[in-house]
């Protein structure tokens, strides 16, 4: 991917959140809520699934209280809303490492946009927590603001409209495969992101460096 990138090659970088800019572990979601059950956090890792509850929670069709009723029900556990949001937020563990810099590096050369699959509760805290990385982020487009999730092809066909260049000038970073192609599907350039080398490598090519990168 990175080889069909040069300096004057797109004029809109735009990062996915999770795994990207934050790093995330569902391992430490299901550990704390397993503490408050009572039970194995294996146990709740095989009961967890992405249905149509947690895709709705993402596109804002369901508040956090609703989707924390549901989990009741497929984890089997008699959690508060309180202890559901303590550990659904514990996902989020830090900066991706180096991801500060590199940002700020990009920053000076080209307009910064953030793309994110998420829902209130975690917008909540990552807004709060993670408010100085976040910065260098003109918009962060969030699904359950847009009513959109990635890799759905609405999803993606809006956030260009509303970045205001063609699909064509945008550098779309994620670690997700799908999302990846559907990104590609409506035009965009992507980077599939398995490792901070990728990301700088990217900005390599675009001929932006950022100091311990």
């Amino acid at each position: 991917m990175t080889s069909s990138l040069s300096a004057n090659s797109v004029d809109v970088l735009l990062f996915d959140i999770g795994r990207v800019v934050l790093d995330i572990s569902f391992d430490k979601v299901m550990a704390n809520w397993a503490t408050h059950a009572g039970c194995a956090p294996a146990d709740l890792a095989r009961r967890f699934i992405v249905d149509d509850s947690f895709k709705h929670h993402e596109i804002g069709r369901i508040d956090d209280a609703a989707f924390f009723a549901n989990l009741r029900g497929t984890l089997g556990v008699g959690l508060t809303d309180a202890q559901f949001l303590e550990g659904w937020n514990a996902i989020f563990t830090g900066e991706m490492p180096g991801i500060a810099a590199m940002l700020a590096a990009a920053g000076q050369r080209l307009p910064l946009y953030a793309f994110s699959n998420t829902n209130p509760a975690h917008i909540a805290y990552f807004s709060r927590e993670y408010a100085e990385v976040l910065s260098h982020f003109r918009t962060v487009f969030l699904s359950s603001t847009i009513g959109f999730r990635k890799p759905d092809a609405e999803a993606f066909d809006h956030v260009v409209r509303e970045i205001g260049v063609p699909a064509s000038r945008i550098l779309f970073f994620d670690d997700s495969a799908a999302n990846i192609e559907g990104a590609r599907a409506r035009g965009l350039h992507a980077v599939h992101v398995t490792s901070m080398d990728d990301v700088a490598k990217a900005l390599t090519a675009l001929g932006i460096s950022a100091s311990g990168i």
